[in-house]
């Protein structure tokens, strides 16, 4: 998204991705409002609308049984009061197809980045490799959007700090169910938490687990795997069976950190690679697009004029770092709370009438909140009249 907003905006841009092709199991593959909106400035509606989606409106979770319902994003003002869930590999094509009409985006898939080039205490590109080759590009800016294990960040020496998070996620795909509940976000109990993402043909499913917990669960076996898949959500017991093997599941080691400093001189990190975000409420990728229009925005005059500093790296790093110095607390007390395994068991089952009173005081206000956070965050971004694509 960074290479496509600067290189429309008449900045040369180079984009390495170190696949040959964008068809990965992301898993992350909701699409919140702020970037609808930021897809409606771009004039990219109709394509985007043109990919295969879903659309979330509202979000329940059933907490030992009494099913609630936190999120409603109808309360969001403007067209875009909905969560698109489409494959990441579709959305990343539309912005690469986008960017290869224009002149000076230049997108090499796969080519990775190994290493930091660097003159005296400046770092003045990347060291990459594609196929057999090895390639040296020098830039005037390197961006570092390489992800939660960044090659960059480690080159660079940057080290993020680490807020501890005692769950890891096993996630798996199971069929959609021949009634379906409404749009639920997870399952809690006293024994578990079992995630359900709607998705067109199937649920984006999870668990969470204590860290570190996976070989144990895999000791215990698939069948007690998928019996406490069926104890915490009972309604997948009709396709809970379609877990066969291992192979099925996949561990998203779960982490929450970031860098006390983003930047060096010529280096800038973006997304995870600056902020690893939780899973909770899906907003990583979010994030990380609203720094990559935040970044756009600071740095293009500088890009293009040839007069970048480091004082713009820096003004990118303390707009970014409220909005995520104000979510992850949240994401990290959500996972003290509620987002663990057992986490349900703060609800009687059936709540009793003081929870049931509490709950409707509680739950519209909630509402309120939890829309505007999740569907488009702390300081979502617009596009700044810098980046006008040039005449």
């Amino acid at each position: 998204m960074l290479g496509y907003l600067l290189a429309r905006a008449g900045v040369d841009t180079v984009v390495l991705e170190k696949h040959k092709d964008f068809f990965r199991d992301f898993r992350g593959d909701t699409i919140h409002p702020s970037t609808i909106d930021l897809i409606d400035q771009l004039g990219l509606r109709e394509k985007f609308d043109a990919i295969h989606q879903s659309h979330i409106h509202t979000l329940d979770v059933v907490i030992n049984g009494n099913r609630l319902t936190p999120v409603d994003f109808s309360k969001l003002r403007g067209r875009n009061d909905y969560i698109a869930l489409m494959p990441q590999w579709d959305f990343l094509s539309l912005i690469a197809d986008e960017g290869r009409k224009i002149p000076n985006f230049h997108l090499l898939m796969g080519a990775e980045a190994t290493g930091l080039v660097r003159e005296g205490d400046r770092v003045s590109g990347v060291t990459a490799t594609s196929g057999a080759d090895v390639l040296t590009i020098t830039a005037d800016l390197t961006i570092a959007a390489d992800g939660r294990d960044s090659t960059l960040r480690d080159a660079a020496g940057l080290v993020p700090k680490d807020y501890g998070v005692a769950v890891d996620v096993l996630w798996f795909r199971l069929p959609r169910t021949k009634v379906d509940p409404p749009d639920t976000l997870a399952y809690l109990d006293t024994e578990s938490m079992v995630i359900t993402i709607p998705r067109e043909d199937y649920y984006q499913s999870g668990m969470l687990i204590p860290k570190g917990d996976y070989p144990s669960v895999q000791k215990a076996g698939l069948p007690e795997f998928r019996a406490r898949i069926v104890r915490v959500a009972p309604f997948l017991s009709e396709v809970v069976d379609s877990v066969t093997s291992w192979d099925q599941v996949k561990l998203l080691t779960v982490q929450v950190n970031r860098l006390s400093q983003w930047w060096l001189d010529g280096l800038l990190c973006i997304g995870d690679a600056a902020h690893a975000m939780s899973p909770a409420f899906g907003v990583g990728i979010n994030y990380a697009i609203q720094d990559a229009v935040a970044a756009a925005n600071l740095l293009v005059d500088g890009l293009r004029k040839g007069t970048l500093s480091t004082s713009d790296l820096a003004r990118v790093e303390k707009r970014r770092l409220s909005p995520v110095r104000r979510m992850q607390p949240i994401q990290l007390r959500l996972h003290d709370v509620i987002a663990k395994p057992g986490g349900g068991g703060f609800l009687a089952n059936p709540m009793t009438w003081w929870q049931r009173g509490l709950a409707g005081i509680l739950l519209p206000i909630l509402r309120l909140f939890t829309a505007r956070v999740i569907g488009r965050g702390f300081r979502p971004e617009k596009l700044g009249p810098q980046l006008e694509p040039l005449r």
